[in-house]
């Protein structure tokens, strides 16, 4: 005699009152992509203004469209802080984003300055689950951030996927 299910199979994930937060959907739209200054540099110690004024004004700008520039130095140079606005004032009409450091840095400050806008009200009194498997990187501070701003809302953080979490937090009865 063969057994047979009475009940139709239930998705009690689907129906529970998680609400998962995925990070990686915070992750910057469009290529990050390398300023290394050193390139522009005089004997990978100098930069000289006015060559450098030159060769931004000859640079290829249209390059960079759409893309997200990470600016640095890989040479061990003091870069005077007005190079930094240079490149800015170039770049601004050709390119996503633009941020100091390298790309994975670059990274880390779109996901915080996204995090730092996020609206906390959808969180309010929820059981959330902080998404961990994603396709992009994202960063260990987002995770510590994302906590942080949760923490004061949620009725628990967990971390992971719906049918295996982490306690992460947890509300005390009052």
């Amino acid at each position: 005699m063969e057994a047979t299910l009475e009940q139709p199979l239930i998705n009690r994930i689907a129906s529970s009152s998680l609400v998962t937060l995925d990070l990686e959907e915070m992750y910057p739209p469009g290529e990050i992509v390398p300023f290394d200054l050193k390139a522009y540099l005089f004997m990978e110690l100098i930069l000289k203004e006015k060559d450098f004024r030159e060769a931004l004004l000859a640079l290829d700008w249209e390059q960079y469209r759409g893309k997200n520039l990470a600016v640095f130095c890989s040479a061990d140079a003091i870069i005077p802080l007005w190079a930094y606005m240079l490149v800015a004032t170039h770049a601004a009409p050709y390119v996503n984003d633009i941020a100091l450091g390298e790309p994975a840095e670059f990274a880390e400050k779109a996901f915080l300055k996204k995090l730092a806008t996020l609206d906390m009200q959808p969180y309010e009194g929820k059981r959330i689950v902080v998404k961990g498997c994603s396709d992009k990187p994202v960063p260990a501070s987002a995770y510590l951030e994302i906590t942080r701003k949760l923490q004061p809302v949620a009725l628990s953080i967990m971390f992971g996927e719906p049918c295996s979490t982490v306690p992460v937090f947890k509300r005390a009865k009052v």
